[in-house]
């Protein structure tokens, strides 16, 4: 798939730029980013491409360095318990994406080439 330059590329960039300084400069980021440096330290850049809250966890999907996709799943409220970490690579996370899904991780992945 190749980028085009529509409204959709156009706002994924957006949100996709939003989140990569929120993980690199927010704190309420802090230990997400701690615990993608500690178990990815060869780590250039990351995108986050989804958070799933769940009853007592958050999950996301992280495009790392272009390379793979990190599952990265965090305890909310018990800060003592070791974060579930899953990777995958971008071409078996790319099967069966939607349309949208491959439009968010194509612009991800130019952003990513870029930094």
């Amino acid at each position: 798939m190749k980028l085009i330059g529509s409204m959709t590329e156009q706002y994924y960039r957006e949100q996709l730029i939003k989140s990569n300084r929120s993980l690199f400069h927010d704190h309420s980021m802090k230990r997400l980013l701690g615990i993608i440096q500690q178990a990815f330290p060869e780590m250039k850049t990351a995108y986050i491409l989804g958070i799933i809250p769940d009853q007592g966890e958050d999950i996301y999907t992280i495009l790392m360095n272009n390379d793979f996709i990190a599952y990265i799943e965090l305890e909310r409220y018990n800060l003592e318990t070791e974060p579930i970490i899953e990777t995958k690579p971008v071409k078996d996370y790319k099967r069966g994406l939607s349309r949208i899904g491959q439009i968010q991780l194509v612009v991800a992945m130019d952003l990513a080439e870029r930094n």
